[in-house]
């Protein structure tokens, strides 16, 4: 049994491990946002932002510690030019996991994990979708009547619709009556 055992094993050797969270680091630093299972972003967020939180540091034994791990030149520089002023005085929390669902092929849980700092992207799309903040009380009050008119010219538009066709079958169903008073 694995008593007070840290971390997950993830079906591989301590070196495949190793490698897989210094693989994911890297590309997580160069690209922000990463796609993988959910139980690889976990293992990944606590070796990520153990690097972070040492590249904060900035002085010349945090840079070899943290070179031990991202060999990537532009990985390396990002991080410490990029990330670590952008995260300024946060005092962890540098990552985000966010589910995403099923896998097609195999069903695993997938997951995208992501530095909280750079979701410009995801920001961008919600603002587009929600209402403006800056519209004023007059453009609010406009676009209400201008959809209540459209409302109500459909809704008359439907209504001369159902009248014409209400017409139309009136004048057969006075030809039925005329038929059956001239038969009897």
């Amino acid at each position: 049994m694995r008593h007070a055992v840290k971390g997950r094993k993830l079906k591989r050797t301590a070196e495949h491990k190793k490698a897989l969270l210094i693989n994911l680091a890297t590309a997580l630093f160069k690209h922000k946002k990463i796609k993988t299972t959910v139980a690889k972003a976990k293992e990944a967020r606590t070796f990520v932002e153990k690097l972070i939180t040492k590249a904060k540091r900035g002085d010349i034994s945090a840079r070899r510690f943290v070179a031990r791990f991202i060999k990537d030149r532009d990985a390396f520089k990002e991080l410490f030019n990029e990330i670590v002023v952008k995260i300024g005085d946060r005092p962890g929390g540098y990552t985000r996991v966010v589910k995403l669902g099923h896998r097609r092929g195999d069903g695993a849980d997938l997951a995208i994990l992501e530095l909280v700092d750079y979701n410009e992207g995801v920001a961008k799309e919600q603002k587009i979708k929600k209402t403006p903040v800056a519209q004023t009380e007059e453009e609010a009050q406009e676009e209400r009547s201008e959809n209540v008119d459209k409302t109500k010219a459909s809704a008359t538009e439907e209504s001369q619709v159902s009248e014409e066709a209400s017409q139309k079958t009136e004048p057969q169903s006075e030809t039925t009556d005329d038929t059956v008073k001239k038969e009897s």
